[in-house]
């Protein structure tokens, strides 16, 4: 694989559930979630209900397969939820161990964005992380997503509360980034 990778996205499909297994089911990967490591029924129902949620009406969640350099190793959800009437969204990403530290977790937030702000036409865009994740706040931040504050005791995990610090970005700062309607 070249250092730069070629990352893409695609709606989630039943079928990426291996896929999906490969990184969910590694304590490293869950550290910060609420759910893992995942076993492979744990993956499949996930992903089922994920790829499902294209059909919904309305809509809530846009999953997303990360493609890099062709091979599904990560995926991306645009949340639409109750505040897409005020045109809010929030976006997550998570990222196989084996391409860490090389950009495509930016790049999956980058397209939530762009998907985000030029396709779905939201105003403000959200996300959320762990403040012991130093990797995903630095995504955010490379993001241009501006730091908000610190929610406490958001999330019940296996070692206890976790608080959740908070990024947006506006879409107006979005339009005036380099790039950004590419």
């Amino acid at each position: 694989m070249s250092s730069r990778p070629d990352v893409a996205l695609r709606p989630l499909e039943p079928t990426d559930w291996p896929a999906v297994h490969s990184w969910s089911s590694l304590p490293e990967v869950c550290r910060f979630q609420p759910w893992g490591p995942n076993s492979e029924a744990d993956a499949e129902e996930f992903v089922r209900a994920a790829a499902d949620a294209w059909s919904a009406r309305p809509r809530l969640r846009e999953p997303y397969a990360a493609l890099v350099d062709g091979e599904v190793l990560g995926m991306g959800e645009l949340h639409l939820g109750l505040a897409a009437r005020h045109r809010q969204g929030e976006i997550s990403y998570i990222v196989h161990p084996r391409v860490w530290r090389r950009g495509v977790g930016t790049a999956i937030g980058a397209a939530l964005l762009r998907i985000g702000f030029a396709e779905r036409g939201l105003h403000r865009i959200a996300a959320t992380c762990d403040p012991r994740n130093a990797g995903s706040a630095a995504v955010l931040r490379r993001l241009g997503m501006a730091y908000e504050g610190r929610l406490r005791h958001t999330t019940l995990l296996r070692d206890g509360w976790r608080d959740s610090e908070t990024f947006s970005i506006l879409e107006e700062e979005w339009r005036g980034m380099p790039a950004a309607d590419a």
